[in-house]
């Protein structure tokens, strides 16, 4: 039985320490929120923020990896992901401190009182073209409801001084991202180019910003090597999570 099949349910995803129900959102368990939620630096957290947060997965990820006294908040804007990244959250070992909020992150910047140290989002990133099956996947993909400019504004209002924001896109994407994070006065401290394997170039990055400057970290991962099994690097960034490694 392949690995994916192994773990792999109709309605969800098992990990090694946690459930993930995702049928009732647009955008499923996927490669890109797991690498983020592996990825993003916890070192030091106190407060973390998933932007965009769909099922609840990277949240469930960062909770896997934090200490027990760190709160950490969701934002969804659609009501049937965030009321299945309630029930997951609910679910797993760490509902005590997982919270997740049906509501725009324009607004929950706006109103806000507190500051993260971390900050995640797997966020739209493609510009409205072919229609969607619904309303809600397009909103997961598309920049239309939050383009990246706004995203960094939401993020620049949230991130505490020496906290870290961090995404994954696709590459050029990602450095559209970076050129007008850097015009808004965020240093990139960390960089990984991402490959699908070793025959292809990245196509994928993983950025982590922060207000405060500081030397930029850069690597790159491939998923998968020459004989199509998952690479070590990437088996030794996923290995809490995954089952079967």
């Amino acid at each position: 039985m392949s690995q994916q099949k192994a773990i792999l349910r109709p309605n969800g995803f098992t990990f090694k320490q946690f459930f993930v129900a995702h049928d009732r959102c647009a955008m499923k368990v996927g490669t890109d929120g797991v690498l983020l939620g592996a990825w993003a630096p916890v070192a030091n957290v106190k407060r973390v923020l998933d932007i965009g947060c769909g099922s609840g997965l990277i949240a469930l990820m960062l909770a896997q990896r934090t200490d027990e006294h760190v709160p950490i908040d969701g934002v969804e804007i659609d009501a049937d992901a965030q009321q299945q990244a309630q029930e997951n959250c609910a679910a797993s070992p760490w509902s005590a401190r997982l919270t997740i909020h049906l509501q725009d992150i324009r607004q929950w910047a706006e109103q806000c009182e507190v500051r993260y140290s971390l900050i995640v989002s797997n966020p739209p990133y493609f510009s409205s073209g072919v229609d969607c099956a619904s309303p809600q996947r397009a909103t997961a993909r598309y920049t239309d409801s939050l383009n990246h400019q706004t995203l960094l504004q939401c993020a620049e209002a949230l991130i505490d001084e020496e906290g870290f924001f961090c995404v994954i896109l696709p590459q050029q994407a990602g450095n559209a991202l970076a050129e007008i994070a850097a015009t808004r006065g965020w240093f990139l401290r960390y960089r990984t180019d991402i490959a699908d394997n070793d025959k292809r170039p990245p196509n994928r990055v993983m950025l982590a910003f922060s207000p405060a400057p500081g030397e930029c970290f850069q690597d790159s991962l491939t998923i998968r090597g020459p004989d199509q099994r998952y690479s070590e690097a990437h088996c030794s960034l996923t290995r809490d999570f995954y089952l079967f490694r």
